[in-house]
C-alpha cells in the first residue's frame, strides 16, 4: 500500500477503517441479494455476516461508492450470547456510531424472533430508540431500522399499541419520500403491522393520518385504514360501527392521490355488502330496487348530500357491473 494510501486510511474515523476485509455490503435483508448504491461518495457500510448457517464473513470498511445487501428475517441466525446482547441493547441503539447503531437494531431483530419475552421488560425503550434511528438520514439505518419495526410488529403485536405512535408517523412518512428501496421496505413494515395488530386497537391510531396535510402521508394512511377494517370481520364491522366506518372513508373517495380514492373505494364496497347482509333478511325476495332504497337511505341519512352522492355513485357503479 502506498504511502499516500495509508495517509488517506488514517483520516477515516475509527470506526469506519478498513478491518480485515475489502468487501464492502450491508447484509441486514434480502437473501435475494437486492443491492442499493449508498447516497453519497465516500460512504462506508457495516459489513454483517451473510446467513450461510455458520456467518463466518469478517466485517470490514472501506471508501466509495458501496453496495448494500440485507437479511430477510426467516435468515437471520440467533445471537451467540444473549446475556451480553441484553446488557448492551440500549447503548448500542443509541450509539452514535452507525456500525453499532446497525448490530444493535440486528440484535432487536434477533432477540423479537428468538427470544421476544427477553425484551419485554425495556420493550418500550427499544421502540423508542428504533423510532430515533429510523429518522437517520444514513439511509442503511433507516432502513435496517424499518425492517426492525416490521419485526416487532410480528412478534408483540398489540403489546405494542401503546408504544406504536413514533414508528407510525415515521413508517408513513418514509414510505411516502422518494427513496425507492426505503419506500418499499415502509410499505412492507406498513402492511405487517396492519397484519399483525388488531384492527380494533389500530385503527383509532390510523384515523388522525386520513387529515394529514401531506397528500402521500394521507394515502399511505388511507391504504393502511382499508387493509385493516375487513380483519374485523362482518360482526366486528357492525360492532365498531358501520356509520362511523362510512363518514370516516367516504371523503378520501375526493382526496388527491389515486391510493386514497383506490382504497376507499374498495372499503366502501366491503362494507356495504356487510350493511346489506344485516338488513336485508331476506336478499332473494327482496326487489332490487328496495336493496338499493335502503343502502341509499342509509348513505343520506349518515353523510352531507355530496359525500351521500359520492359514496352512491361508487357502489352504484360496482352493482352495475356486477348485473350486467
Amino acid at each position: 500500500m502506498s504511502e499516500k494510501a495509508l495517509r488517506d486510511l488514517n483520516t477515516i474515523p475509527g470506526t469506519e477503517r478498513k478491518i480485515e476485509s475489502s468487501l464492502t455490503k450491508v447484509y441486514v435483508d434480502n437473501g435475494n441479494k437486492n443491492t442499493e448504491e449508498c447516497q453519497k461518495k465516500n460512504c462506508s457500510s457495516l459489513v454483517s455476516p451473510p446467513s450461510n448457517g455458520n456467518q463466518t464473513v469478517n466485517p470490514g470498511i472501506e471508501t466509495g461508492i458501496t453496495e448494500v445487501e440485507y437479511i430477510e428475517s426467516e435468515n437471520l441466525n440467533d445471537l451467540e450470547d444473549i446475556d451480553k446482547s441484553l446488557k448492551t441493547l440500549l447503548a448500542g441503539l443509541d450509539s452514535k456510531d452507525w456500525v453499532l447503531v446497525c448490530e444493535a437494531l440486528n440484535n432487536v431483530r434477533r432477540l423479537s424472533i428468538f427470544h421476544k419475552e427477553a425484551i419485554l421488560n425495556m420493550l418500550g425503550d427499544v421502540i423508542t430508540l428504533v423510532a430515533k434511528s429510523l429518522k437517520n438520514p444514513r439511509s442503511t439505518v433507516c432502513k435496517t431500522a424499518i425492517m426492525t419495526s416490521a419485526d416487532i410488529f410480528s412478534a408483540y403485536n398489540d403489546l405494542i399499541i401503546d408504544s406504536l405512535d413514533p414508528l407510525l408517523v415515521q413508517l408513513l412518512l418514509k414510505s411516502s419520500q422518494d427513496k425507492r428501496f426505503v419506500c418499499e421496505a415502509a410499505e412492507r413494515a406498513l402492511v405487517a403491522m396492519t397484519t399483525w395488530i388488531s384492527p380494533i386497537l389500530l385503527l383509532p391510531k390510523l384515523q388522525p393520518y386520513l387529515k394529514n396535510k401531506n397528500p402521500r402521508i394521507r394515502a399511505k394512511a388511507s391504504m393502511c385504514f382499508c387493509r385493516s377494517v375487513p380483519q374485523l370481520g362482518a360482526e366486528g364491522i357492525k360492532a365498531y360501527g358501520i356509520d362511523k366506518l362510512i363518514q370516516t372513508v367516504a371523503p378520501q373517495l375526493s382526496d388527491q392521490l389515486p391510493e386514497s380514492r383506490e382504497a376507499a373505494r374498495n372499503l366502501l364496497l366491503e362494507i356495504q355488502n356487510i350493511y346489506e347482509k344485516f338488513h336485508i333478511l331476506a336478499p332473494a325476495i327482496v326487489s332490487e330496487h328496495s336493496e338499493m332504497s335502503s343502502w341509499e337511505n342509509f348513505c343520506h341519512s349518515k353523510l352531507s348530500p355530496l359525500s351521500a352522492q359520492a359514496v352512491l355513485r361508487v357502489t352504484n357503479i360496482a352493482r352495475e357491473g356486477l348485473v350486467s
